[in-house]
């Protein structure tokens, strides 16, 4: 069963960041551990998920129990059913829990991601053309800051 969380002071990860595995090594982990560094309590798949896990639930449980979540866009994100179901979960979330999408454009253009999905289009995003990771971890780091000092 996942978690729910009710009050966004109990939410046990400040983002969860979906991926396509061949984003990892240039923008996923980098942009993990950054923001790990910064303080921020991030789900991210090396962090959490262990030998015999279940797959479907620990994702369900990651998303469900983050306030925020970070989509690396790329052509390799678009298509695979892992995303796509992450991608489904994340929007679903941010229409009905006030859930705060952040998503990063990795060597793709907004006309490509609008091709795919007009609503992501739709969402400011960073694009690592234009802006290098540490850049767009400062950003979303000061973001969440704002966004608890509201609360």
């Amino acid at each position: 069963m996942s978690e729910r969380i009710l009050r966004v002071g109990d939410y046990k990860y400040d983002v969860f960041l979906s991926h396509a595995s061949e984003d990892k090594d240039d923008v996923a982990r980098p942009l993990a551990l950054l923001l790990q560094e910064r303080g921020l309590r991030v789900w991210y798949d090396e962090f959490e998920l262990r030998i015999g896990d279940n797959l479907v639930a620990k994702l369900n449980a990651g998303m469900n129990s983050s306030r925020f979540g970070i989509l690396v866009l790329s052509k390799d994100f678009f298509g695979k059913d892992w995303t796509e179901f992450e991608l489904n979960t994340l929007e679903s979330l941010a229409i009905t829990e006030d859930y705060v999408l952040f998503p990063i454009w990795h060597n793709i253009s907004v006309e490509e991601v609008r091709a795919y999905r007009a609503s992501l289009a739709n969402i400011i995003g960073r694009s690592t053309a234009t802006h290098t990771i540490e850049e767009i971890a400062i950003e979303i780091h000061e973001i969440i800051l704002e966004s608890s000092m509201l609360e």
